[in-house]
């Protein structure tokens, strides 16, 4: 390629980059670690239509951004993430539906020597099938194992490589012995960038349920800052007015001050043997009748207020 072709081949691709970033407002941060060209040309194929591919030099992909930063300062945003074997996954669709499409095109392979392992590899009890020859492999490993009828016999489960570990020579060559591919890479997808906003992937996970949750937890804790400092909010303002019902029930209760809602409790607190009368006909009732007959006389004396 001659000099003036790569200058319009940068130029091309700078102008590409951020077209993407004009045209799609989201976007996912990927790693292509382990990632072949046969397997590239897979996964471009499964996203076409739903989502754009773009690979490049880390320098060329800062050099665009940087570039463009007048005109859209999110985007600086993603420059310290552009480290390693990275790429973009432009969509306009949902992420988590592009996510799980990524997820489905992972591939198996083998635990290479030197691999840092990408999960736990255990190998669970076991004939493998081997002659007694290859018992060395396993002892070096420090494996458990007995003959029985002529191959060798794993007899607990092992705990082979550990997530993070680098993978040794003699886990690699029993595991390739054994014709198991423990390992399965992709692009993986490191940071979401959306409308200007940049988070992790595991945001992704969370369901309406969790963030319902959240929220719900959020506003406990207004609740009970506003309450603890006397500070009225939107938050507090039903246990204010829970709080006050209660002192007012309680001041009916002890004076001769009465309204409607408190008339109920001082006709037990004069009388209490109505309220046995009413405890020996719940007894004597069906099992559905008391809570009916509870909740009746709940909401007469406004307690369903707190319930």
């Amino acid at each position: 390629m001659v000099k003036g072709d790569r200058s319009a081949w940068k130029a091309n691709y700078f102008v590409k980059l951020i077209d993407l970033f004009k045209e799609y407002p989201k976007c996912l941060i990927v790693g292509v670690d382990n990632v072949g060209s046969k397997q590239m040309m897979e996964i471009r194929a499964s996203m076409r239509g739903k989502a754009e591919i773009l690979m490049g030099k880390n320098t060329m992909m800062r050099k665009a951004i940087r570039g463009h930063l007048q005109k859209n300062p999110d985007l600086e945003k993603i420059l310290p993430h552009i480290n390693g074997n990275v790429g973009f996954v432009f969509t306009k669709n949902d992420l988590s539906e592009i996510r799980n499409l990524l997820l489905e095109n992972k591939r198996g392979a083998p635990a290479k020597a030197g691999a840092i392992a990408p999960c736990d590899v255990t190998i669970p009890p076991q004939n493998t099938g081997m002659g007694p020859e290859k018992t060395s492999f396993f002892q070096a490993l420090q494996i458990p194992t007995k003959i029985s009828r002529g191959t060798i016999e794993i007899l607990n489960e092992v705990h082979l490589i550990k997530e993070g570990d680098k993978v040794g020579a003699s886990e690699s060559a029993l595991l390739n012995m054994m014709n198991i591919q423990p390992f399965a890479y992709g692009l993986a997808v490191q940071q979401v960038y959306d409308s200007g906003a940049l988070y992790s992937p595991a945001v992704l996970d969370m369901t309406t349920e969790d963030l319902r949750n959240r929220f719900l937890e959020g506003v406990r804790n207004i609740a009970a800052l506003s309450l603890a400092v006397d500070r009225p909010t939107l938050a507090s303002a039903p246990h204010i007015v829970a709080n006050g019902f209660k002192r007012l029930m309680a001041i009916a209760a002890e004076t001769e001050v009465s309204f409607k809602e408190a008339e109920k409790v001082k006709e037990y607190l004069a009388d209490p043997s109505k309220f046995a009368t009413t405890v020996s006909s719940n007894a004597a009732a069906p099992p559905a009748a008391p809570a009916a007959e509870e909740s009746e006389s709940d909401s007469d004396i406004g307690l369903g207020l707190f319930d």
